[in-house]
């Protein structure tokens, strides 16, 4: 069994670097990993259920018993900008489904021991598009009375990929019956690019943003969780994830693969030759939850999130040795996020679980920053899902889910940064849109 592990991690490792994982649902991490936290919507700090507890609240590697989990889910969402506000067009991103594997396990250090280890490797976090050329305005269509594109068509692509997975290595302690406490070294890879370009027929390129050859970073943080069983009915769990601070993203540019781009303060930039510098955290983020368990059959759990945004996705710019400045700011703009879960998980009999969930968190993006997350469009508010484990056997079990984000759009409004407001006035009236469909499948195993 234990040389069937260490092959099934290493399996399990190289598919997740591989995978290109393209996703997005709060902000862009997803609610919940594996098949049982998606059915349940995510709402899981107090209801851990699996290994994948290492992620969301490492308490629960203490309270699951001994097992693994390895899961896989195919994630399809459905992204497009639409530029129709000013006379444009609509475009539907490329790239419909991604692969994202996760496996987690956890056992006594030793027999009979309170103390649990465990961890995995997780495809926790991602986001990205791939728009074709796209008619962003027609001549004429912003008068030039405006400073208007005088008489010609202005077109936009895009392209961005941000791909995040975290290891969890975890020590968990059931200190009694009712209390169960850990902590998780996360050790964080990521690699993202992007690449977005404004075209015109009478000037050829008018901005680039080429970053679009990938560049990677290791990062790390701390996670802490608690699990505390009131009674036979209700049990409380909390959980902290610090900011996973990340060493800085490093691209080697040419000349003009940032081209009058903003350099946040009304002026525009255009690359050299040479190194520039992206500096992208993951940010820290505060859960707590309640579980109700009114019978034998019965749970209902639910979930508060908090994430905060607004401190690694709000200003974000590219430093070097710009002509006409230092940086080039692509200033998201993010608003922090609390995120709401229900989950219900029902014992249908000895074999067979049901369960559903819902999941709601308001977009970090609002109107005055749809222009700056053109490509990022990180705005599905309400995720609904469903879930099923089915017990094989004394050791074995399978899991299903599926889930639902419903399609959410954002209108730009006053968003246009300067300088370009001089061309195309102070609202893009670009709307920005997603949505998803995801099925999930785990093998889990009780030793």
């Amino acid at each position: 069994m234990r040389r069937m592990s260490k092959h099934a991690l290493g399996m399990a490792i190289a598919a997740a670097l591989a995978a290109p994982s393209v996703y997005a649902t709060n902000g862009y991490q997803l609610i919940g990993i594996g098949a049982y936290q998606k059915g349940m919507g995510g709402a899981v700090t107090s209801n851990p259920g699996s290994a994948m507890t290492a992620i969301t609240n490492p308490a629960g590697m203490a309270a699951i018993g001994s097992r693994a989990d390895f899961s896989m889910e195919a994630f399809m969402p459905d992204r497009s900008w639409d530029f129709s506000g000013s006379f444009g067009e609509k475009d539907t991103s490329e790239a419909k489904m991604y692969g994202i594997p996760a496996l987690g396990w956890t056992a006594p250090t030793s027999d009979g021991s309170n103390m649990y280890f465990g961890g995995g490797m997780y495809g926790t976090s991602g986001l990205g598009v791939d728009y074709a050329t796209t008619l962003l305005a027609p001549q004429d269509a912003v008068p030039q009375s405006m400073g208007g594109p005088m008489d010609t068509n202005y077109k936009i692509d895009g392209y961005s990929q941000i791909q995040f997975w975290q290891m969890a290595p975890t020590l968990a302690w059931r200190q009694s019956d009712a209390l169960s406490l850990g902590v998780s070294l996360n050790i964080d890879y990521q690699s993202v690019g992007f690449q977005e370009r404004l075209t015109a027929d009478t000037a050829g390129e008018v901005m680039n943003f080429n970053m679009n050859r990938q560049a990677g970073a290791f990062g790390y943080g701390l996670s802490f969780g608690a699990l505390y069983k009131v009674n036979d009915m209700i049990t409380v769990g909390a959980s902290y994830k610090s900011k996973q601070d990340f060493s800085k993203l490093e691209y080697q540019l040419r000349a003009g693969d940032i081209q009058a781009f903003p350099d946040g303060a009304g002026g525009l930039v255009t690359s050299k030759d040479g190194t520039y510098k992206m500096d992208l955290d993951y940010p820290q983020q505060l859960a707590g939850g309640i579980t109700v368990k009114p019978n034998d059959a019965l749970k209902v759990s639910f979930d508060v999130k908090w994430i905060n945004w607004s401190d690694t996705m709000d200003k974000l710019a590219v430093t070097g040795d710009f002509t006409g400045g230092n940086k080039a700011a692509l200033d998201p703009g993010w608003d922090d996020q609390t995120v709401y879960a229900l989950g219900v998980d029902y014992a249908v009999n000895d074999r067979w679980n049901v369960r559903a969930g819902y999941n709601y968190s308001e977009s970090p993006v609002q109107e005055e920053d749809v222009f700056s997350n053109l490509i990022l469009p990180a705005v599905v508010e309400s995720h609904a899902t469903l879930g099923a484990t089915y017990k094989v056997n004394n050791h074995w079990d399978v899991a299903f889910a599926y889930m639902r984000a419903f399609s959410n759009d954002v209108k730009g409004k006053n968003d246009i940064p300067a300088p370009y407001n001089q061309f195309f006035g102070d609202s893009s009236n670009a709307k920005i849109s997603l949505e998803e469909n995801s099925y999930s499948f785990d093998i889990g195993y009780r030793f």
